[in-house]
């Protein structure tokens, strides 16, 4: 991944972590920032009513193109 995230981008993840139940190309937001851009913390929606949060190194993560959610109503 050569561009940096931001928070609030939307992120694919590159590799299965089924500890997690995630899959190689789930999509996520980036919630927070940590160590320069080291690592980030992602949430990936998994059902409408149920979500992870979890720490994913920056090399895991593949950043979306397009508007990044800002939250609120469009």
């Amino acid at each position: 991944m050569s561009e940096s995230l931001q928070e609030f981008d939307t992120v694919a993840l590159l590799q299965d972590l089924p500890e997690q139940k995630l899959q190689t190309g789930q999509t996520g937001a980036v919630v927070y920032v940590h160590s320069g851009g080291e690592a980030f913390e992602v949430e990936f929606p998994l059902t409408p009513r149920e979500s992870v949060v979890t720490t994913i190194e920056r090399g895991q993560l593949l950043k979306l193109k397009g508007e990044a959610y800002r939250g609120g109503a469009t």
